[in-house]
């Protein structure tokens, strides 16, 4: 009865659950038309559990659990067998050879994977790897910096002086300069997220990438220089 009132007065269709004889996991709900042939039906299904329609057997099953009809006749309107929302359509794949036998569309365990040896990866060009070994931050030689330089940072033309070069691993991976501003537009005081990398007022530091520093002749502005007299 609850089946039945889930059907709309004037709608041809019907909203099926779909289970599969050898896709354990596949558990779809498909609308159908009843004004469709029970061919079309198992075209519709073809599409999405990949059984082929001439492999295929249908069972339909009502939403109590128990077995309506076998859906025998790819000619007859799907409607014929009464099918209501709620109901179950249960695809039983004929094929020994079907693309969905063996289990591996369920278990990719079983499915054979591609493996390369360290050696083999190493000499790979265009990987990952060697896309990070080029990257500026992951190069120490990539920057001159220095702890005592006075130095520019981008964005913001900002000055300081260098307190540190080296590896912030709670930061990220690579390299990492660390910057005691002239004033106060950092963040911290030389601590960072526990760990203190120097020692510089508070809202002093920064934390940047290398390449992001330009080491220099860069002194110290003054505040009260007028830029024009």
């Amino acid at each position: 009865m609850a089946s039945r009132l889930l059907q709309m007065e004037g709608d041809d269709s019907v909203l099926l659950h779909v289970t599969h004889s050898n896709i354990k996991s596949f558990n779809a709900d498909v609308r159908f038309s009843v004004q469709m042939s029970v061919e079309a039906v198992k075209d519709k299904l073809w599409k999405k559990c990949g059984t082929a329609v001439d492999s295929m057997s249908l069972e339909l099953y009502n939403d109590a659990g128990s077995k309506v009809a076998n859906l025998s006749d790819n000619s007859a309107p799907f409607g014929f067998y009464s099918p209501l929302n709620g109901y179950r359509i249960h695809v039983v794949d004929l094929d020994p050879s079907s693309i969905t036998s063996g289990g591996w569309l369920d278990d990719t365990s079983l499915v054979q994977k591609y493996e390369i040896s360290e050696e083999a990866y190493q000499k790979r060009q265009g990987t990952f790897r060697k896309f990070k070994e080029k990257l500026p931050h992951q190069d120490p030689s990539s920057t001159s910096a220095k702890v005592g330089d006075r130095c520019q940072v981008q964005p913001g033309d900002k000055r300081g002086v260098v307190k540190y070069v080296g590896q912030a691993e709670n930061l990220g991976p690579g390299f990492w300069v660390g910057i005691q501003y002239d004033e106060p537009l950092g963040k911290h005081d030389g601590m960072v997220r526990g760990t203190r990398y120097f020692d510089c007022p508070q809202l002093h530091g920064g934390m940047v990438r290398p390449d992001k520093v330009q080491v220099g002749d860069y002194p110290e502005r003054d505040l009260f220089e007028e830029e024009e007299i």
